[in-house]
């Protein structure tokens, strides 16, 4: 794992606790898994999917009854990311602060990140 002992991984703002609880208790999930892949036109995407149980290697942030359970491949460039949900006029869906982001693409779906030296560097520099 790649955290800090007494931080959590991600956090989640007000907004993005509600409607991951929402969810949960809609559909009967055990929580939102949340990884990264190849793809998109910046080199990675995220993934987002309700679960029903916690895979033993995800990494688990529970805020007020939302469970939010990190990939074992996802946890390092989602370390230090606050999630957020937003609604407009055009568009509602969850948004990822995320300072691992390096660059990301003019439609906000794809991103690039850091090089992972330099992630890892980070991380012993705060451990």
């Amino acid at each position: 794992m790649f955290g800090i002992p007494g931080k959590q991984a991600v956090t989640l703002t007000d907004r993005a606790i509600a409607q991951i609880v929402r969810l949960m208790e809609k559909e009967g999930h055990s929580g939102l898994r949340i990884g990264v892949k190849k793809g998109g036109c910046a080199g990675m995407e995220y993934t987002m999917d309700y679960v029903a149980e916690q895979d033993p290697n995800d990494e688990l942030v529970e805020v007020d009854g939302a469970r939010v359970m990190i990939a074992p491949m996802a946890q390092m460039f989602l370390f230090g990311t606050e999630i957020d949900y937003e609604v407009s006029l055009l568009e509602s869906g969850f948004k990822f602060n995320n300072p691992n982001v390096e660059d990301a693409c003019g439609c906000g779906e794809s991103i690039k990140f850091k090089d992972v030296d330099e992630l890892t560097e980070e991380r012993a520099d705060h451990g």
